[in-house]
């Protein structure tokens, strides 16, 4: 069982601040911060196909083509779907032993813009399947990765590149050395307000940007529940029902093949029921307003395709008044084998309670629920969550070398706060220190590990191209 990292915290806040900073700087002598450059990969280094077949061993076998032709598109879609190659490497790099509440998987298309329970527009972390607490430089090499390799893929010139790295890495090291000197309250309550920042810099920024960004804002305003309706749903009498898109969002009606909807329907409210026991009284309260209307099949993301994945149509006083819910399937943390079991019996709630230690405004549906065979003989782990609340991510794609240097400050700071919220602070800005060595040390690994992604990335491709494995593309 692992223990949580807020207990380290705990341990850590019994010392003086003087101490904590010397536990950091003590680490710093254990493990300097130039070790942090190497990637050494050995004879010994698991097969990068091997882990990814055997993650798809024990999901719905129709939807592996389709996370494999997810990857294939380019090294950075590869690279999101290899959080469990990367895990498994960087086990054998050095650690300082400093631990806080990881993501698990910090790439930075898993950060993004969604609606804070008082309706602002919020930028954290937005995906937490493979949370646990671990190594704090675990995240950070993830993340600093996923940069170099994007601002590859967009074709960035070297030193653009690099300058997006050092951004990145400086904004987390200067964040937490920040942190370190706030109390704990004022750590618990910082969080990244998208429009307060926008006000507040608009004079130092370029009209055409600013315009480009107030426009992305307001379109994730729009992600809401009745754009999702309108997308996703049709009226059927007197009711709805999602609309068919096979194979990426399959509706019951089509699933429901040898039992009657109305068997099959019974027990999917069974299982939201589950969910909404979950819930303090207040959101139970607010859900328990709602009628469950149709369930799906959804298709989602790059490394989670596979998984059981389904959305929820709800509706409240009317057709006006619709909720979906994305009840997601998870697993055990690819850090697991690499660290220690979950303390969590249910993944379903170690993903919500990892989110919750991270996020400094948490979706106010966020819950959990395991769903058993009729024989006992496995059991399912779910989360759920709000399908759309004002959720945006960025055109990664479309940015500038400047945007991407300015997305990355973004992550490197949001992924700090969430550092410090459940590890030692102090120690840790006493590990990194004031000057740019660690920064330098995460370039040249992550320029390491995007050649490791790119052997990768070939290796992926032979095994579909030989037949070993089926790829589907364009989905």
């Amino acid at each position: 069982m692992t223990t949580p990292a807020t207990d380290e915290s705990a341990t850590s806040s019994r010392l003086t601040i003087s101490e904590r900073a010397a536990l950091g700087k003590a680490a710093r002598a254990a493990t300097p911060r130039s070790d942090q450059a190497r990637f050494e990969p050995s004879g010994q280094r698991s097969d990068p196909v091997e882990l990814l077949e055997s993650q798809a061993r024990t999901r719905v076998p129709e939807l592996v083509p389709i996370r494999y032709g997810r990857m294939l598109v380019s090294p950075f879609t590869f690279y999101r779907g290899a959080a469990n190659i990367m895990a498994h490497d960087l086990a054998t790099t050095p650690r300082t032993g400093l631990t806080v509440q990881s993501c698990g998987d910090a790439h930075l298309s898993n950060f993004g813009m969604f609606a804070s329970p008082e309706r602002r527009l919020v930028f954290d972390i937005n995906d937490f399947d493979e949370t646990l607490p671990g190594p704090w430089e675990w995240d950070v090499k993830r993340l600093v990765t996923s940069m170099l390799i994007a601002a590859r893929d967009n074709g960035y010139r070297r030193r653009d590149q690099e300058r997006i790295v050092l951004a990145t890495v400086r904004e987390y090291r200067t964040a937490m050395r920040q942190f370190a000197t706030l109390d704990n309250l004022s750590v618990w309550y910082a969080q990244f307000e998208v429009e307060s920042l926008i006000d507040a810099v608009a004079d130092q920024m370029a009209a055409g940007v600013v315009k480009r960004t107030r426009r992305q804002l307001a379109k994730a305003r729009t992600r809401d529940n009745m754009t999702a309706f309108a997308k996703l749903a049709r009226p059927v009498g007197g009711s709805a029902r999602i609309v068919d898109q096979s194979p990426l969002i399959v509706p019951i009606d089509v699933l429901s093949v040898g039992i009657s909807r109305d068997q099959l329907f019974g027990s999917l409210q069974a299982i939201v029921g589950a969910y909404v026991e979950t819930l303090e009284i207040d959101r139970r309260t607010l859900v328990q307003q709602y009628e469950l209307i149709d369930f799906a099949r959804k298709v989602v993301g790059v490394g989670s395709v596979g998984t059981r994945s389904w959305i929820a149509l709800l509706l409240g006083r009317d057709h006006r008044d619709p909720l979906f819910l994305q009840v997601k399937e998870a697993e055990a943390s690819v850090l697991e084998d690499l660290l220690a079991p979950s303390q969590f019996d249910n993944h379903g709630q170690r993903v919500v309670a990892g989110q919750r230690l991270m996020q400094a405004s948490s979706d106010i549906l966020l819950g959990w629920l395991r769903v058993q065979s009729d024989d006992g003989e496995f059991a399912r782990d779910f989360y759920v969550r709000q399908l759309r609340d004002w959720k945006g991510s960025a055109p990664i794609d479309e940015m500038i070398p400047d945007g991407m240097a300015a997305y990355g400050r973004a992550c490197g700071w949001t992924l700090a706060r969430a550092h410090a919220r459940s590890g030692d602070r102090v120690a840790i800005a006493g590990y990194l220190g004031q000057g740019s060595q660690f920064d330098r040390a995460l370039l040249e690994f992550a320029d390491r590990y995007a050649e490791q992604n790119d052997r990768d990335y070939a290796a992926l491709a032979a095994a579909v191209a030989s037949g070993r494995l089926e790829a589907v593309t364009g989905l």
